[in-house]
């Protein structure tokens, strides 16, 4: 069931905190998981299932208390924080629920942010891409505005674009839709599908809504920090 080439696979992955005292808790249990390019899949299951702990280390953001974490086939438990830093910042997208734009920037500046921190300075080529992500969200008319000018769902629309400045191969959607009102809410779905069918990137959708769940292509679903469900619709 899962697409090749491989950008993510989890190999008996767990994770506990407070690891050593009397109050050690683990909170995902071995858990095996694969993704490849084309993959466009919801990660389901109730509130203190595991889902924010599990997207916090598929984003890089975390690491695993046992077990290993590959991104394109590379192993992460031995990376050093640059070289996570490096992977998350190059390789892996983020949208999260609240956008976390930045009101002082522009909307463009905010697009750009990932290559401004990455590179210090900006191309004319990157600027240049940075005005095409926003045409293609439909929002490179109002690139010099700030976020606070915006709707709730175009900027949802500026965090995406953002999020697809570095060429991810994988795109972490936390529950990108929880804000907004269904008809946005279903132009930020639609910007997923069409990003994940025009770069080939691998996208993993976190949400509670089954009007979003239910129309991706493969659900996951985890119960109690274990997948319980894995199958393609």
């Amino acid at each position: 069931m899962y697409e090749q080439p491989e950008v993510l696979r989890l190999a008996a992955v767990c994770k506990s905190y407070d690891v050593g005292t009397p109050v050690e808790t683990e909170v995902l249990h071995s858990i095996e998981l694969r993704l490849g390019r084309g993959t466009f899949a919801s990660l389901t299951g109730p509130s203190g299932s595991g889902k924010s702990t599990l997207l916090n280390l598929i984003g890089l953001l975390d690491t695993p208390t046992s077990g290993e974490l590959f991104v394109l086939e590379r192993p992460t438990s031995a990376m050093d924080e640059r070289e996570r830093t490096e992977l998350r910042g190059g390789r892996i997208g983020l949208v999260f629920q609240f956008h976390h734009l930045i009101q002082a920037f522009s909307v463009l500046d905010n697009v750009l942010m990932p290559l401004i921190i990455r590179h210090g300075r900006l191309s004319a080529e990157m600027i240049c891409k940075g005005r095409e992500l926003l045409a293609a969200v439909g929002l490179d008319a109002l690139r010099s505005r700030r976020p606070n000018e915006l709707s709730g769902g175009q900027q949802q629309r500026v965090a995406i674009a953002r999020a697809l400045v570095a060429d991810p191969v994988l795109l972490l959607a936390d529950e990108p839709t929880g804000n907004l009102d269904t008809a946005s809410a279903d132009e930020v779905f639609t910007l997923l599908r069409r990003f994940n069918a025009e770069h080939d990137c691998a996208v993993l959708i976190v949400s509670h809504d089954p009007r979003i769940s239910t129309r991706c292509d493969r659900i996951i679903e985890l119960v109690d920090g274990r997948i319980v469900r894995d199958e393609m619709q």
